[in-house]
């Protein structure tokens, strides 16, 4: 792997542990509590960003068929893998292990 993109990898995530620390102490919950939806909804939205367009992409183009009457060419489905998502794979797995301990018992509820 590059040093660029191990670079662009350690600075997502840590913007993405910084964002979870504070909805954390917003909603006064442990960390680990809240890393899994966290990171559920770090990989979907950059996942959506990322990709070909999804839906919004082919509501466009489809608009602008109908308006000048050009049937355009539908694009494939392409996915880009990128360093970022990585990093936010990375996150939301390693919330998931926390999540299921802490649905498991290993990990015991705050003593609040």
């Amino acid at each position: 792997m590059r040093k660029k993109n191990l670079f662009i990898m350690m600075v997502a995530f840590m913007i993405e542990v910084m964002i979870t620390y504070f909805i954390a102490s917003f909603f006064s919950v442990r960390f680990i509590e809240v890393m899994f939806f966290t990171g559920l909804a770090f990989a979907g939205g950059i996942f959506y960003f990322s990709s070909s367009g999804g839906a919004m992409s082919r509501f466009y183009n489809s608009q602008v068929s109908a308006q000048t009457g050009i049937i355009q060419k539908s694009e494939r489905f392409i996915f880009k893998t990128g360093p970022i998502f990585t990093a936010s794979v990375i996150f939301f797995l390693i919330g998931l292990v926390f999540f299921m301990l802490l649905i498991g018992g290993i990990i015991p509820p705050s003593a609040n």
